[in-house]
């Protein structure tokens, strides 16, 4: 497939690509970053776990800042 000039091929702008945008983006990285944290602890690593429940509150943050920009 050929790529084309012009905005729709722009890959800063999150809302053209299709991925539901910034904030879209960092509650599947929570979601998925909870998980990972998890399945890293049950397993006994806990400074994966510790590091991936660190990505979980940025990405929390990064959705509570999206909401009270939007208010």
């Amino acid at each position: 497939m050929a790529m084309r000039d012009g905005p729709q091929n722009r890959p800063d702008d999150d809302d053209e690509a299709g991925d539901g945008g910034p904030a879209e983006a960092a509650r599947f990285i929570s979601r998925g970053a909870g998980e990972l944290a998890q399945l890293s602890r049950r397993h006994g690593h806990d400074m994966l776990g510790y590091l991936l429940e660190m990505a979980q509150l940025e990405a929390d943050d990064i959705v509570r800042r999206d909401l009270i920009a939007k208010l």
